[in-house]
C-alpha cells in the first residue's frame, strides 16, 4: 500500500470538504437572493455578498428544544397570529355589551371552513352557560305526540354532517348610505362558514307524526332572551337541523352550546341558539324579533316581512382595507381572492371588475362548491404600479340570480333598509397601493357628463 499517496488522498479530501462548506454557504447566499427576486419581481433585497442572515444563520426555535407535547392539551394559535381576532363595534352593540355582536375576520380566513375561535357570533342577552345534562327540547303543538327529549335521547337519531354559511342579515347593513368603516371586517364579517353536524327535524318528525294544518314552526332559546323565530314547514321538512357539533367538535357557548338550530342559506337570526322549544302552529307568531326587527322598509313604505334567505352576494378578500398592496412593485403578478355565497343554492361563477363595474372579467372558482356555502374564487392579475383600480366583484347562483349593483339595490329597498343588502361592494385601489373601501353607483349615480359618482370613508 501507498502510505504517501493514501495520506494525500486524505488532505485532499479535507480540502474538498471545506470547499463544499464554503460553496454550500455561497449557494445559499445567491439562491436566497435570487428566490427572493423571482417571487417578488423586483431588485435584489440582499446583495450576493451578504445574503440573507434568515437563510444563513441558526434560528433559536432551530437550536433549542421546543415544548412538551404536553403543555396546551387543548391546541392554541400561534403567538405571531394574535392580532387574527374576532372584533366589535359600540355601534351594534348595548351599553354592556351583552346583546352586541363579535365579527369574524375575513381577511385572515382561507379555505372556506371558519375556525371556531373566529366564527362570528351575534348574542341578544348574553352568552349563556348550559348544563347539557339539565338542557332538555321540548317538541309540541301540532304533533301527534308532544315529547321532551335529553340530549342522549337526541344524539340516537341518525345524524348528518353538512357544510353552510351563517349570515347575519345586517351583514353589510351597516353601509346602507355609504361605506361608514374602512375594512372588510366590519364591512362584512357579519358572517362566516362551518361544518355542521346533527339531525334533520324531520327525522325527528316522523316519529311523532306532524298534523296537516301545521304551517308554521316556532324555534326558542333557552338563554335570558329567550329568542323566537317561526319558520315555515316547507323549510324544517326540506333541510332544517338540530346541530349539536361544530368543525369536529362540540358546539362553543357562543354558538348556542349544546344545541342550537341551524337553517341552512337562510338569516342567521333564524339559527336560534341554546335551542329549548320547537312549537308547530298554523299561524307565524310574529315574535319581536320578526316584526320590530329583521323587516326591510321598502320605498313605499311598506315592509317585507318573511323573505329569510340570504341573497346571492361576494366580496374581494384580498386586497382588502386590511390586505394592501403597498408593497407591490410594478409588474408584479398578484392574486385577487375573494368569496361569494348564496342562500338561495350553489354559486355558478363570480366576475371581476377593475373600474367599478363598468365591465367584467371571469374569475376561477377554488376548491369545493357547494349549496349554502361559501366559495373560493382568485384571479391572477399584473400590478401596474400608479393606477387608480375599483375592485368590484358580482356573483351569481344556479338560482338564476346575480348580485345587484348598489342603484337597482335602491330602488327596491331604498337607503333605509338596513336588512339583506347583497349589492356588489368596492374597494379602490390607491396610486401608493392602499386599499379604500368606496361606493360606486354606476347607473343613476352617474353624473351628466358620466363620471362616476363615487363615495368613500378612509
Amino acid at each position: 500500500m501507498d502510505i504517501k499517496k493514501s495520506q494525500q488522498d486524505v488532505e485532499s479530501a479535507t480540502d474538498n470538504s471545506k470547499d463544499s462548506s464554503l460553496g454550500r454557504r455561497d449557494f445559499f447566499r445567491k439562491t436566497a437572493a435570487l428566490s427572493v427576486t423571482a417571487l417578488a419581481g423586483t431588485s435584489l433585497l440582499a446583495s450576493e455578498e451578504a445574503g440573507d442572515p434568515a437563510i444563513l444563520e441558526p434560528t433559536p426555535w432551530g437550536t433549542k428544544w421546543g415544548d412538551p407535547v404536553t403543555k396546551n392539551l387543548y391546541g392554541m394559535p400561534s403567538k405571531y397570529e394574535h392580532n387574527v381576532t374576532r372584533r366589535y363595534t359600540k355601534l351594534l352593540a348595548s351599553g354592556n355589551f351583552r346583546a352586541s355582536i363579535a365579527v369574524t375576520p375575513l381577511q385572515e380566513s382561507s379555505g372556506i371552513i371558519t375556525p371556531n375561535g373566529l366564527f362570528f357570533s351575534r348574542c341578544h342577552g348574553g352568552v349563556a352557560h348550559i348544563d347539557p345534562n339539565e338542557h332538555r327540547l321540548m317538541i309540541t303543538g301540532l304533533v301527534e305526540k308532544p315529547l321532551v327529549l335529553t340530549m342522549k335521547q337526541l344524539k340516537r337519531y341518525p345524524s348528518v354532517t353538512r357544510t353552510h354559511f351563517i349570515e347575519c342579515p345586517a351583514n353589510g347593513g351597516q353601509e346602507w348610505r355609504g361605506p361608514q368603516y374602512n375594512s372588510l371586517q366590519f364591512a362584512k364579517g357579519f358572517m362566516s362558514c362551518a361544518e355542521w353536524t346533527g339531525v334533520y327535524i324531520k327525522d325527528i318528525l316522523k316519529d311523532l307524526g306532524v298534523k296537516k294544518e301545521a304551517l308554521w314552526m316556532l324555534a326558542e332559546g333557552g338563554d335570558s332572551s329567550k329568542m323566537g323565530r317561526t319558520i315555515p314547514m316547507e323549510k324544517v321538512w326540506d333541510d332544517a337541523m338540530i346541530v349539536w357539533g361544530q368543525n369536529g367538535e362540540a358546539l362553543r357557548p357562543e354558538q348556542g352550546y349544546p344545541i342550537r338550530l341551524l337553517v341552512p342559506g337562510w338569516e342567521g337570526n333564524l339559527c336560534v341558539k341554546w335551542l329549548r322549544r320547537l312549537d308547530f302552529a298554523s299561524e307565524p307568531w310574529y315574535c319581536k324579533e320578526e316584526t320590530s326587527k329583521y323587516t326591510v322598509l321598502k320605498p313605499t313604505g311598506k315592509a317585507i316581512q318573511h323573505f329569510y334567505a340570504n341573497e346571492v352576494n361576494s366580496t374581494v378578500t384580498s386586497p382588502s382595507p386590511e390586505i394592501d398592496w403597498t408593497d407591490l412593485e410594478d409588474g408584479d403578478i398578484v392574486e385577487i381572492e375573494g368569496l361569494a355565497w348564496s342562500g338561495m343554492g350553489t354559486i355558478t361563477g363570480v366576475d371581476l371588475s377593475f373600474d367599478g363595474g363598468k365591465n367584467y372579467v371571469e374569475a376561477k372558482l377554488k376548491g369545493l362548491v357547494l349549496p349554502k356555502c361559501w366559495t373560493r374564487w382568485s384571479y391572477m392579475h399584473t400590478y401596474k404600479k400608479g393606477q387608480e383600480l375599483f375592485l368590484t366583484s358580482r356573483a351569481r347562483d344556479d338560482a338564476g340570480y346575480i348580485q345587484p349593483t348598489v342603484d337597482q339595490e335602491i330602488l327596491t329597498v331604498g337607503v333605509e333598509a338596513v336588512y339583506h343588502r347583497n349589492a356588489v361592494e368596492t374597494w379602490k385601489v390607491e396610486k401608493d397601493g392602499k386599499i379604500t373601501h368606496v361606493e360606486v353607483r354606476s347607473q343613476l349615480g352617474r353624473k351628466a357628463n358620466g363620471e362616476l359618482v363615487i363615495e368613500g370613508k378612509a
